[in-house]
């Protein structure tokens, strides 16, 4: 079908069929109510549900996102280099992207796009954050379940699925609350499949987790996530994905791991495993020696509930612990090989590795890594890595 563009002062659609105008007053109902083709996308008051055709905003414009963005099965929403979206409203602000929808975020290293706070001073989690669900596997004991945030079914049986593509992104600021047990992240992937391309994305100053993936089998390289106030990558749920290239830093005085990682909380064994190997990683923390009041972990990686994975060159600094091992399952990981670390890099690590069994008592998990002092990590923990020069922050 044919594609009608409009574009006036900023306000812009790219849409299926016919399109029509609504005020900057619509509220989400009024969106949902109408045909999908009359979606327009209004930069001062960006919000809506997108049912079909694509939606393609303007390079350069800055849109004030009021509540939440719904891209639907079978429509798309474009983001182009340059283009900023400013949050604003608290857990109603976000993007979600449900099954069969697509999201494509085409920023470059000169001109990423930005997601961030609307509000003059900028605190985490001053909006939500973005939520992708695909069709990918997880290992809930169910096929499907709902999302923790935005209320959306994931999971499903197409490991390849498509979300999009999002490359040179940037999400600030993030990490809106419901309570103290329902929280956005930065980007949360909810059983998002390998055909989803995701490469050069920030998470900067949220106020939970930056990265965080609900089972699927979603491939990444070059994610950075800075200063979350939670855990700076985290898993569960089955997740397997092939990874290069992640940095994560602890600051602004809050934080509790480089990362977190389960298979699932409810069943150590389920399938299938989480199971992700990473190449290039690089978590930098609070001191070894840090205030353990306010940084009540201190672990580089937290690795516990049946996780497996495979790490290869490590660079991990300042950290009160290094790797810590936790429940039988994973343990048995450690020794059969499935979790396993090589060429890592310790410095300023208060103790490089504790385990603890399912009964709480102590294990020896030494053979979870192996040592080099040349490793480079994803970069050393002093300035930006060259593949994060000019769109990444914080370092």
């Amino acid at each position: 079908m044919k594609k009608s563009i409009v574009k006036l002062f900023g306000i812009f659609a790219v849409t299926a069929g016919i399109l029509t105008g609504c005020s900057s007053s619509d509220d989400d109902n009024n969106n949902n109510s109408q045909p999908s083709s009359s979606f327009v996308a209004n930069a001062n008051d960006f919000k809506g549900v997108i049912n079909d055709g694509t939606v393609t905003l303007v390079a350069g414009v800055t849109y004030k996102l009021t509540g939440k963005i719904q891209v639907n099965n079978g429509a798309t929403l474009t983001i182009p280099a340059g283009t900023r979206i400013e949050g604003t409203g608290g857990t109603s602000a976000y993007i979600a992207v449900a099954q069969g929808g697509k999201i494509n975020v085409l920023g470059t290293a000169s001109s990423p796009v930005i997601m961030t706070s609307g509000l003059a001073t900028k605190n985490a989690g001053d909006w939500g954050g973005l939520v992708i669900c695909g069709k990918a596997p997880i290992n809930r004991g169910t096929v499907t379940a709902q999302s923790e945030v935005a209320d959306l079914t994931y999971g499903g049986t197409v490991a390849t699925d498509n979300s999009g593509v999002i490359k040179y992104l940037r999400v600030e600021y993030s990490g809106a609350a419901f309570n103290t047990e329902k929280e956005f992240n930065g980007i949360s992937f909810f059983g998002v499949g390998s055909g989803t391309v995701v490469e050069n994305v920030e998470v900067y100053h949220g106020a939970d987790d930056g990265f965080e993936f609900f089972g699927g089998t979603v491939n990444t390289s070059n994610l950075v996530s800075i200063g979350n106030e939670d855990d700076q990558f985290d898993w569960t749920e089955g997740w397997n994905g092939t990874n290069t290239n992640w940095y994560g830093k602890i600051d602004f005085g809050k934080g509790n791991r480089g990362i977190e990682a389960d298979n699932y909380e409810f069943n150590f064994d389920a399938n299938p495993n989480s199971n992700p190997t990473i190449a290039n990683l690089t978590l930098i923390g609070p001191g070894s020696t840090a205030d353990a009041n306010i940084y009540t972990e201190n672990q580089a990686l937290k690795l516990r509930r049946g996780t497996k994975g495979m790490f290869s060159n490590l660079v991990i600094k300042d950290f009160k612990v290094g790797f810590d091992v936790e429940h039988d399952q994973t343990i048995a990981y450690v020794a059969n090989g499935t979790l396993k670390a090589t060429n890592v890099k310790f410095d300023g690590i208060g103790t490089n590795s504790k385990g603890k069994k399912t009964d709480a008592s102590s294990a020896d998990v030494s053979a979870v890594f192996t040592t080099s002092t040349t490793a480079t990590g994803a970069g050393n923990g002093t300035a930006a890595p060259s593949w994060a020069t000019g769109w990444a922050i914080g370092f």
